[in-house]
């Protein structure tokens, strides 16, 4: 384990002064001492591929740049390192998390597939990897082969991070405030926590009704309030639980579809609202709960700060669009009969239960008694 200000020093000394990326939990001490120092630069992408586009354009400036996430999302980097990175011979440092490493410690099943293939998607994109380093001494030779690579090819080398590399660090700025467009609502005024605006859904949800919740804590906390057979909670996949709610209430449209997504996860396919408005299913209601951080990677700011997300959801096509903070409110509106799909701008509290379970019902098990309730309810 080394500390990440040694890695940091070491790599700005090397010229490495740009980080952008997307949080990773093994990531957190890391982003934390990028976030914090005065002499680097951090731009948190809304997603994986933008994150290599936006280092491109650092390196293309003159900034070598770094680019850090978690290996679930290397597929969402696919296209712009082969297709950017490698047809325009633009360099980047990528460090890549190897969440569900095959032996590797326990974790969730999500990352299995992904931990098992995550070097041999490297070695396809003709990306040269090996594990960041894990004891100061490896430090300069890692970063000196990284560097004549990137300098004699002008592509990408890869580090693949494992878990327990860098020791913790806290993070100690405050995210800078931006003022979204004029709609109430924003996050300035969150009242409520989380789990209380997911009790107030459930509450008020019609028994026929199926619940999809987004990665992370939504759907733990869900789980956590009450688990149920017309719930589901979306594992990695991170972004695309409207898209899946939107499929399901285009299949079945009779049946109140409601997604509960959060702002990080919206911000990261931002498009797939344009598709909802668009096929204007009747049954959906998209609920997003924005704290404006990525919470269950370390707390780190999200740019929702900036973002007027009532505004996007209107412009998309939503037939209804309404902002509520009080989770009687946000019951009282879940319950009432306007056309959809509507959009719901929920801003909460940050903040986690202490000893928050995890499911213990499978992402199997739980797609099977999904498909039981949707033939027989």
């Amino acid at each position: 384990m080394i500390e990440a200000c040694d890695f940091l020093n070491a790599a700005k000394a090397r010229g490495f002064s740009f980080y952008t990326g997307v949080p990773c939990s093994y990531l957190k001490p890391f982003i934390n001492s990028v976030i914090d120092s005065d002499e680097l630069r951090y731009v948190g992408a809304a997603n994986e591929g933008d994150a290599i586009a936006i280092a491109a354009g650092a390196d293309l400036a003159g900034k070598r740049s770094v680019t850090m996430f978690q290996n679930s999302g290397l597929g969402n980097a696919v296209n712009p390192l082969t297709s950017l990175s490698y047809s325009f011979r633009i360099p980047t440092l990528l460090i890549s998390t190897l969440r569900g490493e095959p032996d590797g410690p326990a974790d969730e099943p999500q990352h299995e597939l992904m931990g098992a293939i995550t070097t041999v998607m490297l070695e396809l994109m003709q990306i040269p990897w090996e594990y960041f380093p894990v004891e100061d001494s490896e430090i300069e030779p890692v970063l000196k082969r990284a560097v004549s690579h990137m300098e004699a090819t002008s592509l990408p080398y890869a580090l693949v991070m494992r878990k327990g590399s860098v020791a913790p660090v806290k993070l100690g700025s405050k995210p800078v405030e931006r003022m979204p467009g004029n709609f109430p609502g924003t996050v300035a005024n969150a009242t409520a926590s989380r789990r209380e605006v997911l009790l107030a859904v459930q509450a008020a949800a019609p028994n026929d009704a199926v619940i999809i919740a987004t990665t992370g804590y939504t759907g733990r906390e869900l789980y956590a309030c009450a688990d149920q057979p017309n719930q589901l909670y979306m594992v990695g996949s991170m972004g695309c639980a409207v898209s899946f709610g939107l499929g399901l209430a285009l299949a079945q449209p009779n049946r109140p579809v409601i997604v509960l997504d959060g702002d990080g996860a919206a911000l990261m396919r931002l498009g797939a609202q344009s598709i909802v408005g668009y096929e204007a299913p009747a049954n959906l209601t998209h609920v997003l709960l924005d704290n404006a951080i990525h919470e269950s990677t370390g707390g780190q700011a999200t740019v929702a700060r900036s973002v007027n997300f009532p505004a996007i959801a209107a412009a998309s096509g939503y037939s209804s669009v309404e902002s509520a903070a009080d989770p009687e409110r946000v019951g009282q509106l879940i319950t009432c009969p306007c056309p959809g799909p509507r959009f719901l701008h929920v801003p909460i509290l940050p903040g986690v239960p202490e000893d928050l379970p995890r499911p213990t019902v499978t992402p199997a098990e739980v797609a099977i008694r999904m498909r039981e309730f949707l033939i027989n309810e």
